[in-house]
């Protein structure tokens, strides 16, 4: 699978509004890996940002 095909499936399903035809075809990868790379990458790029967003309303 490419990058941008991983990126953009997980982008979907973290914001929940992944199609059932895109979920399939997801669930027919080889591995589901490079999905829990990309989710714990943007898990992480989400809490970095929510704590810089805070730290410049309050600074």
């Amino acid at each position: 699978m490419s990058f941008w095909r991983v990126f953009s499936s997980t982008i979907a399903a973290f914001f929940g509004v992944q199609t059932e035809q895109n979920r399939q075809k997801d669930f027919q990868s080889q591995s589901p890996l490079p999905f829990i790379i990309m989710g714990i990458i943007l898990a992480i790029g989400l809490v970095i940002s929510l704590i810089l967003i805070v730290n410049q309303i309050l600074g």
